[in-house]
C-alpha cells in the first residue's frame, strides 16, 4: 500500500493528503516506539512498513541526532533520539540548570544562537541542556522542514523516547515561535518516557499551543525517570499576586512576639529552599558546564535563573502496571531501567490499547 501512494504521488505530481488528527492514537504511537527500535541500532530491524526513512542527521552537541521519516499519507516524523553510551550524552541530562525561555546561546565561536520556547519569557523556565541540544540541531532541522514544506508537506509529528521526548518538548516550542516557519504547519507531539522539560509557566505554554489532543506525554507508571530531574520549589516560584509576596511587611504590623516567631519560621523555611538551589544551580549548572566545555571548548555558559521547580507538561498518557507486568517484567536489584526501555512500554501499550500488529 505504501509503494501504491507513492507512485500515485509521483504520476500526479502532488504530495499525498496528509490525514493527521488529533487526539492520542495507540497505533500512531505503536509505529513511532518501532521506530525508536529502529532509529539508533546497528541491529537489523524492519521499520513499520508505512514509514521511509529520508534522512539522518550527523552526530552534534552533546552527541545530539535526529532523524526524518515519510510515511505513507504524506505526514513526516521528526524522531529524536534520546540518550547513548557516551559521557556527553549523559552530560546533557546533569546539566540541569534552568535558564529563562528566551534568550541567547552562545554554541561554539561561529553559532550564536537566538531562541524563544513559550510566550511568557519573563516566567518560562527551561532545562540548559536539553535547550542547548536543539539549539545544536536546529538548524538543520528548519531547513529540512522548510524543505519538506516546499515539497508540500502541511503536518509533522515531533517524538523522541527519555531524552528524545524531553528534547521534542522544547522542539516543538521552538518550532511554535520560530519567525521564519509557516503558519500553516500543524504539529503532534509524542513525547515518551520523557523527564520534565522546564517549570510550570513552560508546562502552561507548552499545553496550551498543542491543547485539544496535539501533545502528549506517554509513560509507563513504574518508570522514574519522567519524575527527574529533582525538582525544588521556593516562594519566588509563585504566580503574583501570591500570599507569600509581602510577608515581612505583613509580619511588621504584628504584636512583638507574632513577629519575632513569623520572622523566624518564614526565614527557617526560605533559607532552607533558598541554599538548596543555590546549590543545585553551582552543581547541576556550574559544575556539569565545565564537565561539558572538555567536549564543547567553544561553548559559553549561560546565566542561570534562581529556580528549580521542575514540571511534566503534556497531556498524559498513563500505561499503569499491575501483577502480570511485575512478572513480566522483574526488578532484579540491578537493572534500573528496567520500567524505562521500549518493549515494557509496548507490552503495556498492546494491555491496555489492544493495538494491531
Amino acid at each position: 500500500m505504501r509503494a501504491i501512494l507513492w507512485a500515485l504521488a509521483a504520476m500526479l505530481a502532488l504530495p499525498v493528503k496528509a490525514q493527521l488528527k488529533a487526539g492520542f492514537d495507540a497505533n500512531e504511537y505503536k509505529d513511532l516506539l518501532n521506530l525508536h527500535f529502529d532509529g539508533d541500532t546497528s541491529k537489523s530491524v524492519n521499520h513499520p512498513p508505512a514509514y521511509r526513512l529520508l534522512y539522518t542527521s550527523p552526530e552534534v552537541g552533546f552527541y545530539n541526532k535526529w532523524m526524518m521519516w515519510e510515511r505513507a499519507d504524506g505526514i513526516d516524523v521528526i524522531q529524536v533520539r534520546g540518550t547513548i553510551g557516551k559521557l556527553e550524552s549523559w552530560l546533557a541530562n546533569f546539566y540541569a540548570a534552568m535558564i529563562p525561555a528566551k534568550g541567547t546561546l552562545r554554541l561554539n565561536d561561529s553559532t550564536t544562537w537566538d531562541y524563544q520556547l513559550a510566550a511568557d519569557t519573563m516566567k518560562a523556565y527551561v532545562h540548559v541542556g536539553w535547550t542547548a541540544a536543539v539549539g545544536f540541531m536546529s538548524a538543520d532541522i528548519i531547513s529540512h522542514i522548510k524543505e519538506r514544506y516546499a515539497r508540500g508537506t502541511r503536518q509533522f509529528i515531533v517524538t523522541g523516547h527519555s531524552q528524545g521526548g524531553a528534547i521534542a518538548f522544547l522542539l516543538r516550542s521552538y518550532l511554535e515561535y520560530h519567525p521564519g516557519l509557516p503558519k500553516d504547519i500543524i504539529y503532534k507531539t509524542y513525547a515518551s518516557a520523557a523527564p520534565k522539560p522546564g517549570n510550570l509557566f513552560y508546562a502552561y505554554d507548552f499545553e496550551n499551543i498543542t491543547r485539544d489532543g496535539w501533545g502528549f506525554r506517554v509513560v509507563n507508571s513504574d518508570d522514574w525517570v519522567p519524575e527527574t530531574p529533582l525538582s525544588l520549589q521556593t516562594v519566588e516560584d509563585y504566580n503574583m499576586p501570591n500570599p507569600f509576596m509581602n510577608v515581612k511587611g505583613e509580619l511588621k504590623k504584628q504584636k512583638f512576639f507574632v513577629r519575632l516567631y513569623g520572622n523566624l519560621i518564614y526565614n527557617r523555611l526560605t533559607r532552607t529552599t533558598n541554599r538548596s538551589v543555590r546549590r543545585f544551580r553551582k552543581t547541576l549548572g556550574n559544575g556539569v558546564f565545565k564537565l561539558a566545555k572538555r567536549h564543547l571548548p567553544e561553548m559559553q555558559q549561560p546565566n542561570y535563573v534562581f529556580s528549580n521547580n521542575y514540571m511534566t507538561c503534556g497531556t498524559p498518557i498513563v500505561l499503569m502496571t499491575d501483577a502480570e507486568y511485575h512478572k513480566k517484567f522483574p526488578f532484579n536489584g540491578k537493572n534500573i531501567f528496567v520500567h524505562h526501555m521500549m518493549e515494557p512500554y509496548l507490552w503495556l501499550l498492546n494491555k491496555h490499547y489492544s493495538v494491531s500488529d
